[in-house]
């Protein structure tokens, strides 16, 4: 941590010598504990609390509320956070959350708990990212590793102690004290963003930037038309449903509208430019690939075990420790090792064919398979998971300048969320059709209305416990053949992202934050000297030649922005010619490429 502070001392978005890199790092880990808490810790609440307000048939809208408004804000808080600086986003995000929380937890009705659920996903969408990008803007990308490790740590911890400890709350002070519990950690959360978050300031003409609200407008509608069509697919609605198919038109609309506006703008939300780096549309592939792999196979192992092995719901929560403990593990040692080596493409491969493997095994589980078994085959998923997730976002970061990295990281993010929300919808929709079948075929009329009026969607694993042996023998063993499959239908998502992940150019780990975007590909001969050296001028000078053109691409369709391109040194013609003096920014300062404006430190 010290060494980290000691060479960070200065320049754009580094740490003032006021500036404990420690503490900030604490202060990020409660915002990112404050925001992975909340994805989880409602779910084993959610039946007694639609219970009490009434409100079953919209028990669904809990959780798409937040997931929809959160995914909508990722890419929004990526780009203003680039523009406006990360610290008044986060504390805006952070109060966004509380007041979510507390219009939760005095909710009286459904409506008022969907309305708090998606001011919670309002100030969700933007803590894990701006967290991310805070990271990225004080400490450099060879060091980078082990910190978005801990923070992968810290989600892990999450995944197993939120159920965990909703399920104590429900049953002990109630369900709303898993909105109460938000606010002490909102406030200490609060506390890390005013004082220990060092503010990037933007420049007077960055006033003058028009913000791309149509660009906003239709990338959000086409987000929450594939959420809503992911999340109702297969439940509230059949796939070839009116109502889905036309939400599915609706984001190929919106898409096609989207895609001008950012060729035009001069400051898209999602600039086209992000898609012309290769290593950006790799790492983002591979994270669609592995969201749902993940969370296809995460989201329902919890309710198998509850049904198949008799446990309940703790203890269920109990059996998914393994794969999240290997993840905080794995994630934390792999961060320490790509500090000290330098290399990462290797971890991120074997750990996509790790997810691979480990969804391959549990395709093979059966009603007899001990419990041991799965927690080993789970474990290997998160043995994969901790090796790669977090390498990925630090791949997006190390390919683009410190003054994008908040749009290309927020872009990333954006892709895994869909493809979580993809992932566990197809699963889902996949299961529930499967499930319907095999208990129609196998099971007669009279021994069907044994489980319930409701069938198949009645089911519950208390419920499950009570029948007769002989039909129970048959729900269990439909429940296993209708989910286990397809764990192997997807296994090839990871070896696919092991593929498109053999094609990375492994580019030396920036080792100062000016440095970001600028590094050369890894030599054969090894990391060590490649990530210790800095780029050369000629190096450095053509790849801001290159940010330039870039730039003349975006603004060349309005007059501020040809105004920008003909002004300043930051565009000149060939810049080979800047002096290495020229060429490195200016203690404080840091060139955008878009304008070739200046972006300066607050040093009070």
């Amino acid at each position: 941590m010290s060494s980290a502070h000691s060479a960070q001392k200065g320049g754009f978005g580094r740490p003032t010598p006021n500036t404990n890199v420690l503490l900030l790092f604490i202060g990020l880990m409660i915002i990112m504990l404050m925001s992975s808490l909340n994805q989880t810790v409602l779910s084993p609440s959610l039946p007694t609390i639609v219970g009490e307000l009434n409100g079953v048939e919209h028990m669904s809208w809990v959780i798409t509320a937040f997931i929809m408004v959160s995914t909508i804000m990722m890419p929004a808080y990526g780009k203003l956070g680039d523009l406006w600086g990360r610290k008044p986003l986060l504390i805006f995000a952070i109060i966004a959350f509380a007041a979510g929380s507390v219009t939760g937890a005095v909710a009286q009705d459904m409506t008022t708990l969907i309305i708090a659920r998606g001011l919670q996903g309002l100030g969700g969408g933007g803590l894990m990212i701006l967290s991310q990008s805070v990271i990225a803007d004080v400490i450099p990308a060879r060091e980078r590793g082990k910190y978005m490790g801990a923070l992968m740590g810290v989600f892990a911890f999450s995944s197993v102690a939120g159920p965990l400890l909703g399920g104590w709350l429900t049953e002990g002070p109630g369900w709303r004290w898993a909105f109460w519990m938000n606010i002490p950690l909102a406030v200490l959360a609060l506390l890390a963003a005013i004082f220990l978050i060092p503010h990037t300031n933007k420049e007077d003409d960055a006033e003058r930037r028009k913000i791309d609200v149509f660009g906003m407008a239709f990338l959000g509608a086409a987000t929450a038309c594939l959420v809503l069509a992911m999340t109702w697919g297969g439940n509230q609605y059949d796939w070839d449903s009116p109502t889905i198919i036309g939400l599915l038109i609706a984001v190929v609309v919106c898409v096609a509208i989207f895609i001008p506006i950012e060729a035009k703008v001069t400051e898209p939300v999602m600039p086209l430019a992000l898609f012309k780096d290769r290593n950006f549309n790799l790492a983002t592939i591979a994270n669609l690939c592995m969201g749902i792999g993940m969370f296809g196979a995460v989201g329902y192992m919890p309710t198998y075990m509850q049904m198949v092995l008799g446990v309940d719901a703790t203890q269920a929560g109990l059996l998914m420790i393994p794969m999240m403990g290997m993840l905080l593990i794995t994630s934390i040692t792999v961060g320490f090792v790509v500090a000290r080596i330098g290399r990462y493409k290797i971890f991120t491969v074997v750990g996509s064919v790790l997810l691979a493997l480990g969804l391959f095994l549990l395709s093979h589980l059966e009603v007899d398979t001990p419990a041991y078994i799965i927690c080993i085959c789970l474990a290997v998923i998160g043995l994969g998971l901790g090796m790669s997730m977090q390498l990925l976002t630090l791949i997006v970061q190390n390919s683009f300048p410190i003054s994008m990295v908040g749009t290309a990281t927020a872009a990333n993010n954006f892709f895994r969320q869909v493809g979580a929300t993809m992932g566990s919808a197809l699963v889902g929709g996949l299961f529930t059709s499967r499930l319907k079948d095999f208990l129609q075929d196998r099971m007669p009329p009279q021994a069907m209305a044994a489980t319930g009026s409701g069938g198949s969607n009645s089911l519950t694993p208390g419920l499950v416990e009570k029948l007769p042996a002989p039909i129970k023998d048959v729900v269990i063993g439909a429940y296993n053949d209708a989910l286990v499959p397809i764990f192997l239908w997807i296994a090839p998502l990871g070896i696919l992202a092991a593929l498109v992940l053999l094609f990375i150019r492994e580019k030396a780990l920036a080792t100062s934050v000016a440095d970001s975007g600028h590094t050369s590909e890894i030599s054969e001969e090894g990391a060590d000297d490649a990530g210790d050296t800095e780029p050369s001028t000629s190096e450095r000078a053509a790849s801001e030649a290159q940010e330039s053109e870039i730039s003349v691409a975006q603004t060349s369709e309005t007059a501020e922005g040809q105004e920008s391109e003909t002004s300043g040194p930051r565009h000149r013609a060939a810049g080979a010619e800047q002096s290495e003096e020229e060429a490195r920014p200016r203690t404080g300062e840091f060139p955008l490429p878009e304008t070739g404006s200046m972006m300066q430190i607050n040093r009070k």
